[in-house]
């Protein structure tokens, strides 16, 4: 098989389309003949050399497939050799096949096409893992979505509004802005001009910034409330005010799913399963692409992530599986 690797750690121009060794499933696996995967800010965070590999995990990048079963594992029930599925990883995306946990696979929503579903995973489960496993939010609860132009920003405002939540989210510029309320959002704060502080208090904000983000954030919680950490794109540290966590009874977390057990992660697969697909199918939450790029120029699609212009996915089609 051919694969995206990253020859040495720096810009877009270091991921190569090179030969590579077919994987083979291990047992409790399945192996899948990828048609598309999908860009995600931790596959740019890796390339740079800022997101350490664990052991067992794949040296290239990608957490999210979409594609067609043509292996089984030993023990693997429930799936069969030619199934359509998109699947959560921990890496190996960019690739012609994967070997992936059956836990981590998904069925491909009705009215979704193949090589779009590739975009649905990981978003999805980010999502639904951080503002309801984790942060419980509740319909008539204010969400603060930081990024609400990016993948998980869109598909963020869209599943809280569909959980009955009020959702201000931040952007940058006027045109993002008015997408993100096309998508639902009841509140688009551009965040060049305007202080998302003078907007709150918010039951529950999701961070993709972190940096100088932290203590803003925390200043702008409700009694109760709840911030989750998934970004650091605008640094490691920031400032955080002991008395406002405390007497608000506020509470801050850290996560990231990718580093998370494989049970974890079925555990995720199987609610965004039950309670985000219907969604999908009815219509109320929809994924948002951006463009598609052939996966044998990954490059030109990291390019695109890091200018920023992008709204919602940015999916790679493996074009000899389509």
């Amino acid at each position: 098989m051919k694969a995206v690797s990253i020859t040495e750690h720096g810009g877009p121009e270091v991921l190569q389309w090179v030969e590579a060794e077919d994987p083979a499933p291990a047992a409790g696996e399945v192996i899948v003949d990828v048609v598309a995967s999908a860009l995600n800010r931790a596959d740019v965070m890796q390339r740079w050399g800022l997101y350490p590999l664990q052991p067992g995990w794949s040296p290239y990048p990608g957490l999210e497939v979409s594609g067609r079963i043509s292996a089984l594992g030993e023990g693997v029930t429930g799936w069969q050799v030619g199934d359509e599925v998109c699947a959560l990883l921990t890496g190996g995306g960019y690739t012609q096949k994967v070997a992936v946990p059956a836990g981590q696979l998904l069925t491909i929503p009705k009215g979704v096409g193949l090589a779009e579903a590739a975009g649905l995973p990981e978003v999805t489960a980010t999502v639904w893992s951080n503002i309801v496993m984790t942060a419980g939010l509740k319909a008539g609860e204010t969400l603060l979505v930081h990024g609400g132009a990016g993948g998980v920003g869109t598909m963020a405002i869209q599943i809280a509004k569909a959980l009955g939540a009020r959702v201000v989210t931040t952007v940058g510029g006027a045109e993002k802005a008015a997408q993100a309320r096309g998508l639902g959002a009841d509140l688009a704060i551009d965040y060049r001009t305007e202080d998302f502080t003078q907007h709150g208090p918010y039951d529950v904000i999701l961070d993709v910034v972190g940096g100088d983000y932290l203590e803003r954030n925390v200043e702008s919680l409700a009694a109760d409330g709840r911030l989750v950490v998934i970004g650091l794109q605008k640094g490691l540290e920031g400032r955080l005010n002991l008395a406002e966590i405390v007497f608000k009874r506020a509470s801050v977390h850290g996560t990231t799913l990718r580093t998370r057990s494989k049970e974890y992660k079925a555990e995720v697969v199987a609610e965004v399963q039950q309670n985000v697909w219907p969604m999908i199918e009815n219509g109320t939450v929809q994924l948002v692409i951006d463009r598609t790029v052939p996966m044998a120029d990954a490059a030109e699609g990291h390019r695109l992530m890091e200018a920023g212009g992008h709204l919602g996915k940015i999916l790679l089609l493996n074009e000899d599986h389509a």
